[in-house]
């Protein structure tokens, strides 16, 4: 998978040092895998959850989320948001992903006229 970016895994790890070993082990099984389903994922990640368009992951212990969009068709995991349990809890990130699911509903609607 290409992953992107790692940029917010890393800008994650200054705030929350205890993060940044869980995030790098997890950047660095998605960035050499080849995942073509959730099934697939859940194989490496079995406690990875879908919500909507994205794949939750539980990292840290379950101390963090890693809210991740798979295409697997084109091999891309978009990291939309790296969380607190609590952050996750609040649900802000919940309204984002109905934003960019109408979005990609949106496009898709103008791929097929």
């Amino acid at each position: 998978m290409h992953v992107i970016s790692r940029k917010r895994l890393l800008e994650f790890g200054i705030e929350h040092p205890d993060a940044n070993q869980p995030l790098d082990d997890w950047y660095r099984v998605a960035k050499d895998a080849t995942w073509n389903s959730l099934a697939e994922v859940h194989q490496v990640y079995p406690h990875a959850d879908l919500y909507g368009i994205y794949t939750v992951f539980n990292i840290g212990g379950n101390k963090y989320r890693l809210v991740v969009e798979l295409h697997y068709e084109n091999q891309v995991a978009l990291i939309r948001h790296v969380l607190t349990h609590a952050e996750y809890d609040r649900n802000k990130w919940k309204q984002e992903m109905k934003r960019r699911t109408a979005e990609l509903k949106k496009r898709e609607k103008g791929k097929t006229k």
